[in-house]
């Protein structure tokens, strides 16, 4: 099969890598893909959300299998604009329609699914710039902390906690008005804060089967302890040692099969991912947030765990054949710490040579913002650097491994979470 994966981060060098060691892949292409896609698929110069290009290198390179790593591009309808070509039926495509990826797209569109098909998820009111006054007064009730969610994408930062009425307040005006997040905020979502354990389940189906592959928990803060502004993702480990198999079964039976059950309800044609982002309530499952996708960092700690073959799993994903595939996992931990630029997630410099990369010993380095290599060189093009994964035995090895080769790794300015996973060895039931 000749294999079209479009992204440039680290989540899609992690797919790069798994679906290069399947004898089922031919040919990889990645676009834009980045300096660790560069070494094991053909990179091709456009962006995600360029269709006509994509439609384009589908048809020159005979593209069997396309796999949509972002949000954006789904969103946007990419999915829908291939469905229409004619000349590209056959096509097996990774990732929901525009009003499947309105699942992520739409904080609402999210929140009313799960309302009408009873999935537990936190009380929430939406606003608009139209019923302003509406939303001051009903935070003035709001029991504290209170969660402000932009409705629209917001790369991973339309997200405002406050312990205090009157900043809530000031965010709602800012946010409708267009000051704060743009066009994403001209919908807010005013949410009960829950109180327990973030982890992440991933779903993939074909519309109507389902695997649910391993759960991942990430590090979202800058600082340590998580502390600071949020960020695109510091690190990842999966398995997580408190989602038990009881409560995976309650995530089963309470999350993921109502959400299947609703999509088709609603008529809509789902064959992708589905990242369902969990708060671990006293043992109960609540849903913060669905995405179209897989996350980033969390992909580099789930494929590496995954034994069967990606692209016989993803063919059959599009195929509507998934309960024919057994998915296989691996016990083993694995652990991943994010190298980012100095200043991120404010701003921060690019260009800098990344040194000590052939030193990395027993640990997958996956680019997540790094440039084509240049006179054999690797270079910064990005917040998040690199993502480097151990896989042990235990939780404690993967840790020393992925955080041996953070130290390692050198560039001016870099930077690293050094206590990623250290929360999930102390954890105690």
């Amino acid at each position: 099969m000749n294999i079209l994966l479009l992204g440039a981060g680290g989540r899609e060098h992690a797919f790069a890598w798994k679906v290069s060691q399947s004898p089922l892949c031919d040919a990889l292409f990645v676009a834009p893909g980045n300096a660790g896609t560069q070494q094991i698929a053909t990179n091709l110069p456009f962006a995600v959300t360029d269709f006509e290009a994509i439609a384009k290198a589908i048809r020159k390179y005979r593209i069997d299998l396309l796999i949509i790593g972002p949000e954006d591009p789904l969103v946007k309808g990419l999915v829908d604009f291939l469905r229409s070509k004619k000349s590209l039926t056959g096509l097996r495509i990774i990732g929901p329609d525009q009003q499947g990826a309105q699942l992520e797209g739409s904080k609402d569109f999210s929140k009313q699914f799960m309302q009408r098909h009873g999935i537990p998820t936190a009380a929430s009111r939406t606003f608009t710039h139209d019923n302003l006054q509406e939303g001051l007064a009903y935070l003035e009730s709001h029991s504290l902390p209170i969660v402000l969610k932009a409705d629209g994408l917001a790369a991973g930062k339309g997200v405002i906690i406050t312990e205090n009425i009157e900043e809530a307040q000031t965010v709602l005006r800012l946010m409708l008005s267009g000051e704060k997040f743009g066009e994403a905020g001209s919908k807010v979502v005013v949410e009960q804060y829950l109180r327990g354990i973030e982890l992440s389940v991933f779903v993939l189906t074909d519309g109507i089967n389902y695997k649910i592959l391993p759960e991942a928990k990430d590090y979202k803060r800058i600082g340590e302890g998580d502390t600071g502004p949020n960020t695109g993702g510091m690190g990842a480990v999966s398995p997580v040692k408190f989602a038990t198999n009881t409560f995976l079964k309650k995530v089963e039976e309470k999350v993921v099969k109502p959400t299947l059950a609703g999509l088709q309800q609603d008529g809509i044609r789902y064959q992708g991912f589905i990242f369902v982002g969990l708060m671990n309530v006293k043992g109960e499952p609540f849903v913060i947030e669905y995405n179209a996708r897989m996350g980033d960092p969390e992909t580099e700690v789930v494929l590496p765990r995954i034994q069967t073959d990606l692209v016989e799993l993803l063919t059959a994903t599009a195929d509507g054949e998934l309960n024919k595939i057994d998915l296989q996992v691996s016990p083993q931990t694995a652990v991943t710490t994010v190298v980012v630029a100095g200043g991120y997630p404010d701003a921060y410099e690019k260009g800098k040579e990344i040194a000590e990369m052939d030193a990395l010993d027993d640990v997958t380095a996956f680019h997540a913002g790094t440039a084509p290599a240049q006179n054999g060189h690797v270079l910064t093009n990005g917040g998040r650097v690199l993502a480097l994964t151990a896989l042990a035995n235990s939780l404690e090895n993967a840790v020393t491994k992925s955080q041996k080769a953070a130290r390692t790794v050198q560039f001016e300015g870099k930077y690293y979470r050094k206590d990623i996973g250290l929360d999930l060895i102390r954890y105690q039931d």
